[in-house]
């Protein structure tokens, strides 16, 4: 596909659903050994204004009115918003900038990345979006999964899976799709998801409705997987994120056996030893190693 053609339609790789698609549960499965301790979720809304406030700034520099190309057809939408109106649909049927306006701002563009070295467009992407849906639908996905997660294991992990999951669904993007660019958080998105998934895991023991809790997870997680197949979804960038997110659930969200947590209200000598089951150390083990490899 020739750069016209990039630019002309559909060359934008939008990491996500082009509607409200992500689903979560935002109910808590009993679990026997529940933190007494829930944060307050502040570093996810943040996120949220962050996306926001980049997504108007990149419009601000589009510019629709001034920096139309003429070789496009139809005008620019919503042209009462000067500045801030969005390409002509054929352009970006998302509603938003148009593809050379985000590669210039930091893109995921293969060629730029790997012959030029920009590896910085590998951070940069996950906090462009291609459109005002695309932006909504990962906004929303990001509230619902995120504050709970952020409430029960804190802004510190939760906000470590959420970049390294991005950066991760961004290298195995920047692999494989070379005649379009990526923008979106998608793959961060599904970095949590798969944080979800391995601290079910790395926790089984403690969860009182094991079958269900797997369940409704696994079915979340495969809706959400079978959306790459829509078009002008990049599902790399979905698969890097969650297989970041997967391994990063193992080292940071494991919870301490139930017997540690009580362990002040039994006599001394009696109770567990140690914080962690074996099989959650050897899962840490197994996890640490593969992100270093990756």
């Amino acid at each position: 596909m020739s750069r016209e053609d990039t630019e002309r339609g559909g060359g934008v790789k939008s990491r996500g659903n082009t509607s409200n698609s992500y689903l979560s549960s935002t109910s808590t499965y009993p679990i026997e050994d529940t933190e007494a301790h829930y944060w307050t979720s502040w570093l996810v809304p943040m996120f949220v204004v962050a996306n926001v406030a980049v997504f108007i700034v990149v419009m601000c520099i589009n510019n629709c009115p001034k920096h139309l190309h003429t070789r496009l057809e139809g005008k620019c939408v919503a042209r009462f918003l000067g500045r801030f109106s969005f390409e002509p649909l054929k352009d970006n049927p998302l509603f938003g900038p148009s593809s050379a306006t985000l590669e210039r701002l930091g893109a995921l563009e293969r060629t730029k990345v790997v012959d030029k070295h920009q590896g910085w467009r590998l951070v940069t992407c996950i906090w462009l979006h291609a459109g005002i849906i695309h932006l909504l639908a990962n906004m929303l996905s990001l509230v619902f999964i995120g504050i709970r997660l952020e409430q029960q294991f804190g802004f510190v992990r939760i906000g470590v899976v959420y970049l390294l999951s991005g950066f991760g669904g961004s290298v195995l993007s920047s692999l494989f799709i070379r005649n379009n660019i990526s923008v979106g958080a998608s793959g961060s998105l599904f970095g949590l998801l798969g944080a979800m998934l391995s601290e079910l895991i790395t926790n089984w023991s403690i969860y009182t409705n094991k079958a269900a809790a797997l369940l409704t997870l696994l079915v979340i997680i495969a809706i959400n997987l079978a959306i790459g197949i829509l078009p002008h979804v990049d599902n790399f960038a979905h698969i890097g994120g969650f297989l970041s997110g997967f391994l990063l659930g193992f080292v940071l969200l494991p919870r301490p056996q139930y017997g540690w947590v009580e362990r002040r209200n039994v006599p001394s000598g009696v109770g567990v030893k140690s914080k962690y089951r074996a099989h959650q150390y050897a899962l840490w083990l197994v996890s640490v190693i593969l992100l270093i490899g990756g």
